[in-house]
């Protein structure tokens, strides 16, 4: 999920599907029905919309706090309007399954549904295919946060909104740091330390991680100086026109994975077909393992990390600037070509409006994508806020880049644990930059 993983992201349960509704029954015997006994059920005509989304896997009598505070926003939609929102739902069962973004882009391409929760990679995809409304026209739309345009503004159009802006981040036991005394790491050289001191410990694999979010390491050392340094325009300007080498940025990240797998602090097989907290959660909740990555929203769900054994802290991602958050933008798209075009557009209007967000906020506990809305976070978060607050972050993805980052960094990080070396790895970098170069 990948979000939102790749996915970072926010999710519903399966419902029917929606239409009129006719049961007939005939009966049938020895002699034949004579059509006397035809019943016909007749039903009223409803205004509907159908959004796609992922389910998240839960366990069982386990409140899914992210689903329940989406499903608050709909029926708001639902009560306002009186439309009928239906949900079709899919979640990838292990890693040989196609991926959610396949279906998504699948589904998309071909008009299936009205409303998607999009991931970044697809947001982009899409939105260069042009399968994509322009949202910028609705009311919520002049709340929005800064980044949260930057990210998703594509040729102009404002082509997908999220609920949430969602924020990356290490999640510690720092009940094991005090154990061995040991600091929360600012840089890679002081992380790669605590690794270190960890198996030198008899923790067999520091740091916990899924085929989905170890792009987070790399995002978080390419672009700590781009996007803090007060030249971003300037340098993406650069990367855009082939004047600096996306490769460059991406090596000193790559470098540092190789490193961890090198050492044994990461298990690069495991990653490589473990789905984002099914593969990594259970020996962090067991206190195994000290260090995983994941987004803000599983800090508060019981379903992730949001009832821990031990003291949970939430930090950035080690860089050159200190512990770094990397941001990526998930959001709802509406299809170009709709069946319920306007509809849609209605639903997400009431589902992005202040009311609803801030009532998706505080069920949620998360950073709303309205600069009008904020909720007070847990403690565990604070590390992470406070360095959001400050405005020092990094963005996983940016569609003013002619090169896509979150998805497609995703993808050569998975070359890596698959045996990959670091510079083949930036040769695709390469390959992408000038595959984008000649668009």
């Amino acid at each position: 999920m990948n979000l939102f993983g790749k996915d970072h992201i926010r999710k519903f349960r399966m419902l029917c599907v929606v239409g009129i509704l006719a049961l007939t029954m005939a009966a049938c015997g020895k002699n034949g029905g004579s059509g006397d006994d035809i019943i016909i059920i007749e039903n009223k005509e409803e205004r509907v919309v159908d959004l796609f989304s992922p389910m998240e896997k839960t366990e069982a009598d386990v409140e899914n706090v992210a689903r329940s505070a989406a499903d608050k926003t709909i029926m708001l939609a639902e009560e306002k309007l009186g439309i009928k929102v239906g949900y079709v739902t899919y979640t990838a069962e292990d890693y040989q399954d196609k991926t959610y973004d396949d279906v998504t882009l699948d589904r998309a391409r071909n008009d299936m549904d009205d409303i998607y929760l999009l991931n970044p990679d697809t947001i982009q995809a899409l939105a260069k295919e042009g399968k994509l409304k322009d949202l910028s026209g609705l009311d919520c739309t002049s709340n929005l946060r800064d980044v949260v345009k930057a990210a998703n503004i594509v040729d102009g159009k404002l082509v997908a909104i999220p609920q949430e802006v969602v924020a990356y981040g290490l999640f510690i036991n720092k009940d094991m740091f005090d154990q061995y005394n040991l600091k929360l790491p600012e840089t890679p050289e002081e992380f790669l330390e605590c690794c270190r001191v960890f198996k030198e410990n008899g923790i067999e694999t520091p740091v916990g991680a899924n085929r989905w979010w170890l792009e987070t390491f790399v995002l978080a050392q390419a672009y700590a100086d781009l996007y803090n340094g007060g030249n971003t325009e300037a340098e993406i300007a650069a990367l855009n026109s082939g004047e600096r080498k996306y490769s460059d940025y991406m090596r000193p990240g790559f470098e540092f994975l190789q490193e961890m797998i090198d050492k044994g602090y990461l298990d690069a097989e495991k990653a490589y077909v473990s789905e984002a907290i099914e593969g990594e959660g259970a020996d962090f909740l067991a206190q195994k393992t000290p260090i995983v990555m994941a987004y803000w929203g599983a800090a508060n769900t019981e379903t992730a990390y949001g009832k821990t054994d031990f003291e949970m802290l939430v930090i950035g991602f080690p860089s050159n600037r200190g512990q770094m958050p990397v941001m990526p933008m998930t959001g709802f798209g509406v299809g170009i070509n709709a069946e319920h075009g306007d509809d849609a557009m209605a639903v997400l209007n009431v589902m992005l409006s202040d009311e609803a967000l801030q009532i998706y906020a505080e069920t949620n506990r998360v950073i709303s994508p309205s600069r009008n809305v904020e909720v007070e976070c847990i403690p565990a978060l604070k590390p992470l806020n406070d360095r959001i607050q400050e405005n020092v972050y990094v963005l996983g993805s940016n569609a003013g880049m002619n090169v896509e980052q979150w998805g497609n960094t995703c993808l050569i990080v998975r070359d890596l644990l698959n045996g990959a070396t670091v510079d083949e790895c930036m040769a695709k970098f390469d390959q992408l930059q000038a595959e984008a170069l000649k668009k």
